[in-house]
């Protein structure tokens, strides 16, 4: 009787990502002092945006923390890969602004944002997002804090995992503004990061000009809607699976 040949599927974009890194919602003090710890190595350390002698147990922390959801991403051997915080809105804008309406101020398209007619307690910003220099290429002037491959010893096939870390904090950031009620979401980033994510199809909205803070920023917008809408399939199977796990456990904290 013939052997039945079996043939070598290729894993799936979640399957692959999911082999080497897990996506958590950082509830415990440990998980937010890891996610503290790859800010500090990459904003004090690696970039000098913020003043290492602030945080001299190389912690890098702010006001907004305790008013966050934070994401940790994890390599398989345990070592922390990548976060991404979420604040959420405390009160109106004049009395309790967000970061980029603090940072912004008159670059933003005010008339723009009002046409959204959005309740204050939908909105959300998306911050911090930060990928550990050992999971990015180093070449140089190419550097950013979202590279495409690492510096630590593993295969090619674990490497093309890498380039998803900052995708994966972006849908980690959908994932918890669902389950929070802040389908609004606002983020100060660096130009070529909106045009990274829409390779993915999540497609930001800019609202504002160009400001100077560490370099050149620029404010953006997106809706939940609109990110589910436009996501790639692939990407939204990968976008269920983070959705799943990190919901587990914000209804143990809620």
């Amino acid at each position: 009787m013939a052997k039945t040949l079996k043939k070598n599927i290729p894993p799936t974009l979640t399957e692959n990502f999911q082999r080497y890194f897990s996506v958590d919602l950082a509830t415990t003090q440990e998980q937010k002092n890891a996610v503290y710890h790859i800010r500090y190595r990459v904003y004090c350390d690696e970039f000098h945006y913020e003043a290492a002698d602030r945080f001299p147990d190389e912690r890098e922390f702010d006001d907004y923390d305790d008013n966050s959801l934070h994401c940790l991403i994890t390599h398989r051997s345990g070592m922390p890969a990548g976060c991404v915080r979420l604040i959420l809105t405390n009160g109106d804008r004049d009395e309790n602004p967000l970061p980029y309406e603090k940072l912004c101020g008159e670059s933003l398209d005010r008339q723009s944002i009002d046409s959204l007619n959005l309740e204050r307690n939908t909105v959300c910003e998306i911050s911090r997002l930060a990928v550990d220099g050992a999971f990015r290429k180093r070449s140089g002037e190419t550097l950013t804090r979202f590279g495409d491959r690492g510096a630590i010893d593993c295969s090619h096939e674990e490497q093309k995992a890498f380039s998803l870390i900052a995708v994966a904090g972006f849908l980690a950031c959908t994932a918890m503004g669902k389950l929070s009620g802040r389908t609004n979401a606002f983020a100060l980033m660096e130009p070529f990061l909106p045009r990274l994510v829409k390779r993915s199809g999540i497609i930001l909205e800019r609202v504002g000009k160009d400001v100077s803070y560490h370099g050149i920023r620029a404010p953006y917008y997106i809706s939940y809607q609109s990110a589910m809408d436009n996501m790639h399939t692939d990407l939204k199977e990968m976008y269920d699976a983070i959705h799943g796990k990190i919901e587990s456990t914000y209804l143990k904290s809620v």
